[in-house]
């Protein structure tokens, strides 16, 4: 039986986590909370909270309670529940934490919350709070291992995608209700209207396609990122696990399957 692993987050990256890890035959179990606010829904186990069932290359995430949840850990089917962390540790006592929230800080995981604790990107300390740190940036070290220190500090500048960086995320204006006027998969031109907060527009800084977008009818505050256009005009982007997601997956992978050979080398000298 291969080990339990329990991933915060059902959000795009820890989307790539999560189907590297359900493919290759480990139980999986997320843990989202209550309001998902990823604007790559469409990639995104998470969104199951939203809509019930997400399907998503291969598999299907259903938003459950933990007591549906242990009758699901052993099917095709990944259970998503939004109960508190703590509470989910308690019931479930994972094997494997994957800590994929992506909030460039801890958001309360520590190393002793499984055997094995593997944090996403910075906010985490290999050695200190988690026992493994995968980068995230993109680059030459994106989805390497960190088994002492943390991965780059974040930049605040988003990655390069089709030539652009900064342009191709759209943050709130103001705080307030978001009204989503296009859709995943639309595409849009530079300056195009694409919602709303409150009564002030939301534009497209670029052409392109819309990659992700906020649900619609959630409130926001200023700065909040809402939507994020794809210069690249790829559809099958839209719907697809990106390259970013399964280069961190493949490191969360590697990390796990390397402990596992380490627990079952250990036991042949006891």
């Amino acid at each position: 039986m291969k080990p339990l692993v329990l991933v915060r987050s059902g959000g795009d990256i820890a989307s790539g986590v999560i189907y590297r890890l359900k493919r290759a035959g480990y139980p999986v179990i997320v843990n989202e909370i209550a309001i998902p606010t990823m604007i790559r829904r469409e990639v995104s186990y998470g969104n199951a909270v939203h809509r019930g069932e997400m399907v998503l290359e291969r598999f299907v995430a259903r938003h459950v309670s933990m007591i549906e949840a242990k009758n699901l850990i052993n099917t095709d089917v990944i259970p998503v529940v939004t109960d508190a962390y703590l509470d989910v540790l308690q019931a479930f006592k994972p094997d494997v934490v994957v800590d994929g929230i992506l909030a460039k800080v801890n958001k309360g995981t520590q190393a002793y919350d499984a055997d094995l604790v593997i944090g996403l990107g910075p906010g985490f300390t290999a050695g200190v709070d988690v026992d493994v740190v995968i980068e995230t940036m993109r680059g030459h070290r994106l989805g390497r291992c960190i088994y002492d220190g943390s991965a780059q500090p974040n930049t605040g500048i988003p990655g390069n995608v089709g030539g652009y960086t900064h342009e191709r995320v759209i943050h709130s204006p103001a705080e307030g209700l978001f009204t989503a006027k296009r859709h995943i998969g639309d595409s849009v031109q530079a300056n195009e209207v694409i919602g709303y907060v409150e009564d002030i527009p939301v534009r497209a800084k670029i052409t392109g396609i819309l990659r992700g977008i906020l649900k619609n009818g959630l409130m926001v505050t200023e700065g909040f990122k809402l939507a994020d256009v794809d210069a690249r005009c790829e559809e099958f982007h839209c719907y697809s696990i990106s390259d970013k997601s399964l280069a961190v997956g493949g490191g969360a992978m590697e990390a796990i399957t390397a402990w596992e050979y380490q627990v079952e080398k250990d036991k042949q000298f006891c």
